[in-house]
């Protein structure tokens, strides 16, 4: 899988970035249904550090890109566009977030639980065997197990989903793991937050209601240090707003205006 695909004609002015840290691909049904509007790039991350994805970010758009662009981030893709709005603002107009993670770790505290509320008895000892696989020094490949884990995570996340045709998606556990680790510092010592104060571009934040991320943590924090932001937040509509059978046609309206 290379680390950009495009979508629609050029010029290629809107970026589609996906989630995981590790989950490439997952942002292609968003890139199809709006390349009939714009030309779209959705770029691939496959490196292994947080400075390593920014820099990828910032070649991939100055190669193939018409700057400045829209990014489009879902849930890691939404955290990894911001920082990147912030260390690069000419190069984005536009900023939109989709189902964010908190940027204020305290608004996280029943994220979890949630969650797991919503598996059954077997898939919760599903996931506890999971875990102990991805803390395991002795297994090298863990990115099987790491697709499971999404797989279960991902119905957790979701209130009324439509099926789709189904993704390649390239799962990469060690990038997981890497970023992740990263990006939660950032988050925890609050630099991730300070990085608003160097947005310059208007901030658009669309977050499902029935999403275990909380929306209050992606509201409240950046409507104390952006400067042109807005929050949107869509009913009956899980983390993925593109499957949610009650929500999607509102989400593809919003996102389609926000690109006129």
């Amino acid at each position: 899988m290379k680390n950009v695909r495009k979508y629609g004609r050029e010029p290629f002015n809107v970026a589609v970035i996906h989630g995981g840290p590790g989950a490439a691909g997952e942002m292609a049904p968003v890139a199809r249904e709006l390349s009939s509007y714009r030309g779209v790039l959705e770029p691939l991350q496959t490196e292994s550090s947080l400075v390593g994805q920014v820099q990828e970010l910032k070649i991939v758009l100055e190669e193939k890109g018409s700057l400045p662009v829209t990014l489009i981030g879902f849930s890691w893709g939404a955290w990894l566009g911001f920082i990147f709005a912030a260390r690069f603002p000419a190069f984005v107009n536009k900023l939109i977030l989709i189902g964010s993670g908190s940027f204020d770790e305290k608004y996280n505290s029943n994220m979890e639980k949630t969650r797991f509320s919503r598996l059954s008895k077997e898939e919760r000892y599903e996931i506890e065997s999971i875990y102990e696989i991805l803390d395991d020094l002795k297994v090298k490949d863990k990115s099987k197990a790491f697709a499971r884990f999404g797989e279960l995570f991902s119905k957790a996340d979701t209130y009324d989903p439509i099926l789709i045709e189904s993704e390649e998606l390239d799962f990469r556990f060690d990038i997981f793991q890497k970023v992740w680790k990263e990006a939660d510092k950032l988050r925890r010592n609050r630099k991730l937050l300070e990085l608003g104060k160097q947005i310059q571009c208007p901030v658009v934040a669309i977050h499902g209601d029935y999403d275990p991320h909380p929306a209050k943590g992606v509201e409240k924090p950046l409507s104390a240090v952006l400067k042109n932001f807005r929050f949107i937040l869509l009913e009956k509509c899980g983390h993925k707003p593109w499957i949610e059978r009650q929500a999607r046609n509102q989400f593809y309206r919003i996102l389609k205006e926000e690109l006129n």
